[in-house]
């Protein structure tokens, strides 16, 4: 038996290896994943600069203006770049020139803008921005901040308050967070932020390749009994041995897949420490990155030795889950349609676990959501967002762990008798009351 469940697992996954169509997805996945890790330099290639700054001509009609809003446009950029150390994404530059000439001079710099400021008795100053071209909508809204924060420095200093005092009017606030729960603090409410917004798209590849799992198994079982090349295979391996042949196979064509995506980012981000390319992270901004900071300074990478064992092991049982379930459907159907139809339901579970995952945080403290995180099929998505939360411990996760063995145990106990039955079924017409006895005997 042995030697034929080797056979057909090596046939198998050859017919999925082995082909064109593989290599080429491949190559394409490798590209947009290494592209999409160093789209910057990339964009840089085709004549984008990221590290260029925004140049802005400044015709200060009130004398006072440039000063205030240069320290004003420096404040704000500060927050949104981590990589300058000057502070600031622009660069400014005073323009004693008449704004026709400033119009002329800006025919000739696409990028560039001049702003106006001008004296005014009622609103303290008017301003005006003039482009070549439209403004980015962020830089815009920085322009646009710092000229509002511009006006109200000038009527205050206007009331006779020293530069050096409106400057530590606008300085940053440092906020210090006090919880009453002696369980919460700073750094757990950050996890919730990064949970929220980096585990969706760290927890989408296990999402889609689950996904292609159930398509794979199903279509390669319906395909064999289409053309009738599985009363041949049965004829000379046990049902048993075809079924596990199939699973097996296929866990192993997605843990492959797994690690090849692994490996594609990997060598992305060689590459973007090669050209010398900024930090991913570091990039994101001064907030994000000291979430980041705070998170890793707070014991999380600590938990991360538990955390990632406990969530491949639970990754690797659903994905053998969701194979042995797929196998039992695409026995019980006759074509590719019909398995469509029962692998819905597999799909909206799926989506179910995703969303959740993403709304941990929103269901912070429910009782719902915890007895939804020990469902088999579902657990592998959302228990370790919230063991990352905090929400559940290593006992619950080690439950699920638990409660996702049985299911595999159910499903191969009983699908194995329903999936004897199915394989050389070739009518729809009483499928179900068949699988029932099947089951019964």
């Amino acid at each position: 038996m042995k030697s034929k469940l080797n056979y057909l697992i090596g046939i198998s996954l050859g017919r999925k290896i082995k082909t064109k169509w593989f290599l080429f997805a491949n190559i394409i996945l490798a590209i947009i994943i290494m592209g999409i890790i160093n789209i910057d330099s990339i964009i840089s290639l085709f004549g984008g600069d990221f590290n260029q700054k925004q140049e802005i001509y400044v015709i200060d009609n009130t004398g006072v203006a440039y000063d205030v809003f240069k320290e004003q446009l420096n404040n704000i950029s500060l927050n949104l770049n981590v990589e300058d150390t000057n502070g600031s994404n622009y660069k400014l530059e005073k323009y004693d020139k008449s704004i026709e000439e400033s119009k002329k001079m800006l025919e000739k710099k696409d990028s560039a803008l001049v702003v106006v400021f001008n004296n005014d008795i009622q609103n303290v100053i008017n301003v005006e921005i003039i482009s070549k071209e439209y403004i980015d909508l962020v830089e815009i809204q920085s322009i646009t901040g710092a000229i509002n924060n511009t006006k109200v420095a000038l009527a205050i200093l206007n009331s006779n308050i020293s530069m050096e005092e409106i400057n530590n009017i606008y300085a940053p606030i440092e906020i210090e967070r006090t919880f009453l729960n002696e369980k919460m603090n700073s750094e757990d409410e950050n996890m919730e932020i990064i949970v929220t917004t980096v585990f969706p798209i760290i927890i989408l590849p296990f999402f889609m390749l689950t996904i292609f799992l159930v398509q794979m198994i199903g279509a390669e079982v319906n395909d064999e009994k289409a053309t009738r090349g599985m009363e041949i295979i049965i004829s000379n391996v046990s049902p048993k041995t075809h079924f596990f042949s199939k699973v097996i196979a296929g866990n192993l064509f997605v843990i492959m897949q797994g690690a090849l995506l692994i490996v594609y980012a990997g060598i992305g981000l060689f590459i973007r420490k090669l050209i010398g390319g900024s930090s991913i992270v570091g990039g994101l901004g001064n907030e994000v990155s000291n979430i980041l900071n705070s998170v890793m300074n707070s014991g999380f990478g600590e938990k991360l030795i538990y955390i990632l064992p406990l969530t491949l092991i639970l990754m690797l049982l659903t994905f053998l889950a969701y194979s042995l379930l797929a196998g039992i459907l695409a026995s019980m159907t006759t074509n590719t349609e019909d398995f469509q139809q029962l692998q819905t339901p597999i799909m909206i579970i799926s989506l179910i676990g995703y969303y959740l995952a993403m709304m941990a945080g929103v269901f912070k403290g429910s009782l719902f959501i915890k007895i939804i995180s020990f469902i088999p099929f579902i657990s592998a998505i959302l228990s370790p967002s919230l063991l990352v939360l905090s929400q559940i411990g290593i006992i619950e996760i080690m439950i699920s762990i638990i409660l996702t063995i049985i299911t595999i145990w159910v499903l191969i106990k009983y699908g194995l008798k329903i999936y004897k039955v199915g394989i050389l079924n070739y009518s729809s017409k009483d499928l179900w009351k068949k699988m029932w006895k099947a089951i019964k005997d």
